[in-house]
């Protein structure tokens, strides 16, 4: 399954530790991580430990922890044509992260603000080790850093260790891992806005920052009181008994803040007027008797294993072993949550590595199986390779394409993993953009191929014409058969395309976008089609198409009482004939029985040039019977003798002497202000907005 982060593109030029556990933490939850590496490869890549089955030292464990499931594109970067391929790649990608001294992407000429100007989308995370000039020019700006130095200068070492005299570095690179995670979550953050404006912009981490940030607490107890704390050893400078103590076979942590918990604990140790002592009864009083109580309870703790004080402390006080990491790897705990991870050897032979899992979990998006780290370069080929044909498209073509239907019926397309073709009737479509040409698509989260859409890589959008009404019902099914019962064809990337339709598209998948109870499914364009034909429209429940409108009008005009007219408009003005009295009407068919085609004929012979649209208004005269049938469209041309142009906004109502045609056009210039158009069936004084359906 695809996970959380599926569909984000993160290119990584970072190395070593602090980028790479960002990356790592995207990667582990299906973004796509594209790591940029010099022709020399991560320096990690030679850190080690190497296993023995490995004598030609290719896989480093700190390489593989942090780089599985991450892609592999090696660039030179001081070379024109490296810079020109990260430039390319750039454009296609979301996020980019690097740890990288200030200045240096600048140098290259590949710095934050002309990657931007050419993709302003673009998400530029960099994590230094004292921060980016950008937000805030640090004395140490050129300084180098590693994680030990972040935790020196950052407060981390001075408040660890057994005394003022010993301070400690803590164990993992927690200057490196604390930037890189904090910078995980700016990513995601400056992407939310990304997505919902189309603004990307630059983050910096500083590993000083994030490390003084992590000592909060120090920060405010010197602000508070004017204290400096310094190494507790294993204790805390507030509570007590919290920290560190022996045990027979090794140690166990404690960390006792209520009074309840107190009294517990005593009962256990089977000294249970501890708990009722007035030298420590209460939290302050414990505090001001921490050496006394700390004593107490080490001297009890000593007395037992590991094991025994996990049996009757653990869940009853707070409590847990000082673990090595061989007792994490046997811990139920551990195997419960999945917490060592499996990671695949590039060598199928091989044993797998195993390594620690990503701790996050999200109900509905687990995070997908780890994968592979890969060689050096592996992926570059595939990454720099020239764009396939037909995935830069004539804007006028592919505008004509767009166009070539109304209020469309579509059948949208796709594979399973398996190759199985799956598709289904939708409504919901629209371009979205000629360059690069993108499309967009509306699925409901309870439509039967949701999950398959939204994991597939590749669709496409098949925009029925006005005779395929049987294949929209036949799609709106859940038959199990339904491309044995219609014909189509492979288009690109495999994807099934239907044959007749209006218009089709094979899309890549570009975005996913949450809406609601909806998915937005956003797709480039690799190919498309289109031929000539009406399209199938759906309308409140009823499909209706532009042909079949023109057949029921045909019908009607061939039995008599009816007038066939056009609502013409130029620009904001209305073209309307003028009687030899002076009254105004809508130019209207001539001949015993009128027709769309006689209505063109009669307006192209004066030197017009008319474009009908759609049926606009279908009125009768209640006094006489007479129908009045009126198309809308645009209209073009020098004004004849016996018409002219009317102002929509100011027109002489008053001489349209017939009631219906008056109540018509008054109601088409008040549509006319917002654009919004119904078709209009009723008479001269009452009607209703509807569209004519077929069955």
């Amino acid at each position: 399954m695809a996970g959380i982060l599926n569909g984000i593109r993160v290119l990584d030029l970072s190395r070593m530790l602090s980028g790479p556990y960002c990356t790592m933490m995207l990667a582990d939850h299906g973004a796509e991580v594209i790591k940029i590496e010099g022709p020399g490869g991560d320096t990690s890549r030679a850190n080690g430990p190497f296993r023995a089955d490995d004598p030609a030292r290719e896989w480093a464990g700190y390489y593989v922890s942090l780089n599985r499931s991450k892609k592999s594109v090696v660039l030179d970067l001081k070379t024109d044509g490296g810079k020109a391929a990260f430039r390319s790649l750039a454009s296609t990608a979301d996020v980019i992260v690097e740890n990288f001294r200030p200045g240096v992407m600048e140098r290259l000429d590949l710095s934050y603000e002309s990657l931007a100007e050419a993709h302003p989308r673009l998400v530029y995370a960099a994590i230094r080790g004292f921060g980016d000039p950008r937000s805030g020019q640090s004395p140490y700006a050129d300084w180098p850093s590693y994680d030990v130095v972040a935790q020196a200068m950052g407060g981390l070492i001075g408040l660890t260790g057994p005394d003022a005299q010993t301070p400690t570095k803590t164990g993992p690179g927690i200057g490196d891992v604390f930037a890189g995670m904090m910078m995980a979550f700016g990513i995601l953050a400056a992407m939310r806005v990304a997505e919902a404006t189309g603004q990307g912009q630059f983050i910096d981490v500083a590993m000083y920052d994030a490390m003084i940030s992590l000592c909060e607490r120090a920060v405010y107890q010197y602000d508070f009181d004017g204290s400096v704390p310094g190494p507790e050893g294993n204790g805390h400078p507030l509570l007590a008994p919290f920290g560190i103590f022996p045990a027979r076979d090794g140690q166990v942590a404690l960390g006792i803040v209520g009074d309840a918990f107190w009294r517990s604990l005593t009962q256990i140790m089977g000294c249970p007027a501890l708990g009722r002592d007035p030298r420590f009864v209460s939290r302050a009083a414990r505090r001001a008797h921490a050496a006394e109580v700390n004593a107490l309870v080490a001297d009890w703790t000593a007395t037992r294993t590991k094991a025994e004080l996990t049996g009757i402390l653990g869940g009853v006080v707070p409590f847990g072993p000082v673990n090595t990491v061989a007792d994490i790897f046997a811990d139920p705990h551990v195997a419960a949550r999945s917490m060592i991870s499996t990671v695949p050897h590039a060598d199928s032979r091989a044993r797998p590595w195993r390594v620690a899992a990503n701790p996050l979990r999200f109900s509905t998006h687990p995070a997908p199986a780890p994968a592979t780290p890969a060689r050096l370069g592996e992926h570059t080929a595939h990454f720099t390779a020239p764009k396939a044909p037909g995935t830069s498209a004539d804007p006028r073509a592919l505008r004509d394409a767009f166009g070539a239907f109304a209020t469309g019926v579509t059948v949208l397309t796709t594979r399973q993993a398996d190759g199985t073709p799956r598709g289904f009737t939708a409504n919901s479509f629209t371009s979205v953009s000629l360059d690069p040409p993108l499309l967009l698509i509306s699925l409901a989260k309870t439509a039967h191929s949701c999950d398959t859409f939204m994991e597939a890589e590749a669709f496409a959008v098949n925009v029925l014409a006005e005779d395929q009404k049987a294949i929209s019902g036949l799609f709106a099914s859940r038959a199990p058969d339904k491309f044995d019962r219609c014909g189509w064809r492979p288009g690109a990337r495999d994807m099934p395309l239907i044959d007749g339709a209006l218009a089709q598209f094979a899309c890549a998948r570009e975005r996913l976008v949450d809406a609601g109870d909806h998915i937005l499914l956003i797709g480039r364009v690799l190919e498309y089609a289109t031929a000539e034909a009406n399209p199938l429209g759906y309308f409140r429940g009823n499909y209706f198409s532009i042909g079949l409108e023109n057949s029921l009008v045909e019908v009607v005009a061939a039995g008599g009482g009816v007038r066939v007219g056009a609502v013409l408009t130029m620009e904001t003005q209305l073209l309307l004939c003028v009687g030899t009295d002076g009254a105004l009407s809508v130019p209207t068919a001539l001949g015993k029985t009128p027709s769309l085609e006689g209505l063109r004929a009669a307006l192209q012979a004066q030197g017009l040039q008319p474009e009908i649209e759609f049926l606009y208004a279908v009125c009768e005269e209640r006094d006489t019977g007479l129908h009045r049938i009126y198309y809308h469209g645009q209209v073009a041309g020098p004004v004849p003798d016996g018409m002219i142009l009317v102002p929509l906004d100011a027109a002489p109502w008053e001489r349209i002497p017939c009631a219906a045609e008056r109540s018509m056009l008054e109601r088409y210039a008040e549509e006319f202000r917002y654009g919004a158009f119904g078709v209009y069936r009723g008479n001269e004084t009452t009607g209703t907005v509807r569209r004519v359906t077929g069955t």
